[in-house]
């Protein structure tokens, strides 16, 4: 695979992307990868490269605080930009970004294009439970119908399956106020309709955020807005819940001696709740495999998303191309 590193996005670029990207080469001897940005800050940065990366001119890019689609037509010389550019020209098959979400959502969709049957991406994320669940979307699209969240439930199965090896169809829960059919807005109980009619997913009915991290959907499908609540009150949690748990083991001579005794499963636990193990999410129903990662993003986590990008992109698109295409066919013996 051929990968399009935005050099220049995050808060830590470039340096932090670089050394993340140049670590990944080292173990992904059989990928390729480019680095999009400016050439004068990268340059010296790769004396010691491997052979399996390269640089990509590009001026400048996209803020945080900037509208990304007006940004983008604007600047198409922008790192993001060049980036998407490369996909959708067929000189990568994928790009990476830890600069402004929207801007690499904008770039996907302005330059990579839309997979037919899918009218808005879902970004999936994993949450980091005992059994780690594909949450989706985590903020590509605020504003759902209810067929977007039927297409999201297709995308994140076929990605879920992939991703955490999964030997029998994921099973898909909807983000609800309640167990019941009837509970939700319109947006949700129109989706529980489609969703429980669906052949195309395991549909195991409306999951509350108490039961979010009990195991019981492997995929969990909403909109962007909640998504991204969800997905930052659970990072927001964790972090604070690890803090209180620093400060009680260190409060007294008899509890540092306890931490002592405890700290390798404290540090297990502390890792696995740590963002930058996982790296990035994919961006899923775009014609080309995207992967963004935390704008605060280090070395370790460009690594990660680098090499969970590798693990489960190549034949990605052809895959999720496949389930939208066959969750559009009649079923046998329906009107046509």
């Amino acid at each position: 695979m051929r990968v399009a590193v935005d050099a220049l996005g995050g808060d830590n670029a470039p340096g932090e992307v670089v050394a993340g990207s140049l670590a990944a080469a080292t173990k992904l001897t059989d990928d390729e990868f480019v680095l999009v940005g400016n050439g004068d800050a990268i340059r010296p940065r790769l004396e010691d490269a491997p052979a399996n990366v390269s640089l990509r001119e590009a001026r400048g890019l996209v803020g945080m605080e900037e509208d990304p689609a007006a940004a983008l037509r604007a600047r198409p010389d922008s790192s993001v930009a060049v980036a998407a550019e490369m996909v959708r020209a067929g000189e990568a098959e994928a790009f990476f970004s830890a600069g402004s979400t929207g801007a690499a959502v904008a770039a996907a969709l302005l330059k990579v294009g839309r997979l037919e049957g899918c009218r808005r991406p879902a970004i999936a994320t994993m949450l980091p439970f005992d059994k780690p669940v594909l949450l989706l979307d985590a903020g590509a699209t605020v504003s759902c119908r209810p067929q977007d969240l039927l297409n999201f439930a297709i995308l994140g199965g076929v990605f879920a399956r992939r991703y955490l090896r999964l030997q029998s169809d994921p099973r898909i829960g909807l983000v609800n106020v309640g167990e019941e059919p009837g509970k939700g807005d319109d947006l949700a109980k129109e989706a529980h309709g489609l969703l429980a009619g669906s052949g195309a997913v395991h549909f195991v009915g409306n999951v509350e955020g108490r039961e979010i991290g009990h195991g019981v959907a492997d995929v969990l499908v909403t909109d962007g807005f909640t998504g991204n609540v969800v997905l930052k009150t659970a990072e927001g949690v964790a972090r604070e819940i690890l803090g209180m748990v620093r400060e009680a083991v260190t409060s007294s001579t008899a509890t540092r001696l306890a931490a002592s005794v405890l700290r390798p499963r404290l540090v297990a636990v502390r890792d696995r709740v740590d963002p930058e193990n996982y790296g990035g999410s994919f961006l899923l129903g775009v014609r080309g495999i995207v992967v963004i990662g935390h704008g605060n993003s280090h070395a370790r986590g460009v690594e990660n998303a680098l090499v969970g990008l590798s693990r489960a992109g190549s034949g990605l698109v052809e895959d999720l191309v496949g389930a939208l295409a066959a969750a559009r066919r009649p079923a046998a013996g329906d009107a046509v």
